[in-house]
């Protein structure tokens, strides 16, 4: 007993320290590179980048961004429903143990790791070639909502896993049903850790490029339908920047590009503490 009180005094601290460096390297990495990007990219911006056509001359960036909102909400419209409610499933009705709970869990895992391009492939294929989607912003969404989707699925279910049994067993000696413990007391208990997830899977749709060339295409013009060809922020970025006469609009476009996660993750946070609060 003596022994492992004096290791975890002596390895505490240093564990501590660890942690510090480990956060102060993440968080100067963070900051150079955003800096980097801001100082090559603020002083290019200017009213042509934000006109509603794309021209070569212009090289607006609106119908990407346009483009990127209406993307991102597409995906999220497909995956965070399915996502949540096989989460729910796991958690709160498969039994503990069962082999198909540890299949689903393996396949999820197996599907984060697979490289983008991957996804890429396998829209254009299915989407793009057998369905005759052909490129278009459907094609794009449904691949990206397939690519972000074991990332939902798993957050959501370790936020309720999460969750202690002691809300359940209250809930049920009130004599509530397991529907309404399962929507009224485990799923609100479980909204901050779900948001993380989405917010995640968000920044993964409006930063994907790989995926969306093959099956979202790289037209540069608002999408006024879903079958419509959809060149998003970060394809327009990397056309940008194959074009060495239009490096400068690149930097334009990173900013806005980065401005945009950053407002989405705080209206996700913000949304995450009032439903929290609410809950108090």
């Amino acid at each position: 007993m003596n022994n492992t009180i004096k290791k975890r005094e002596i390895f505490s601290p240093v564990m501590r320290v660890l942690t510090r460096l480990a956060a102060a390297l993440t968080s100067f990495i963070i900051l150079f590179i955003a800096g980097f990007i801001f100082i090559k990219g603020v002083p290019q911006l200017k009213p042509s980048l934000f006109a509603w056509e794309y021209t070569s001359e212009n090289v607006s960036l609106m119908p990407a961004l346009i483009n990127t909102i209406s993307m991102t909400l597409l995906a999220m419209a497909l995956a965070v429903p399915i996502g949540v409610f096989t989460a729910i499933f796991l958690v709160e009705y498969a039994k503990r143990g069962n082999k198909f709970v540890k299949v689903i869990r393996m396949a999820a895992e197996t599907l984060a790791g697979i490289p983008s391009i991957v996804y890429g492939i396998f829209g254009m294929v299915f989407f793009v070639i057998a369905l005759g989607w052909r490129y278009s912003l459907l094609a794009g969404g449904c691949t990206m909502a397939i690519m972000v989707l074991p990332l939902i699925m798993r957050t959501t279910e370790e936020a309720l896993i999460s969750v202690p049994d002691s809300y359940r067993e209250g809930s049920y000696g009130l004599g509530a049903g397991k529907l309404r413990t399962v929507f009224k007391i485990a799923l609100p208990a479980a909204v901050p850790g779900i948001l993380g997830g989405v917010i995640l899977a968000v920044g993964r749709v409006v930063g994907e490029t790989a995926a969306l060339i093959y099956t979202a295409g790289t037209l540069a013009r608002v999408a006024c339908s879903p079958m419509d060809s959809a060149r998003t922020l970060s394809v327009h970025m990397y056309r940008l920047s194959g074009e060495a006469l239009n490096i400068n609009e690149a930097y334009a476009t990173a900013v806005v590009l980065i401005l945009l996660v950053l407002a989405i993750n705080s209206l996700a946070s913000l949304l995450a503490k009032k439903m929290t609060g609410a809950q108090k």
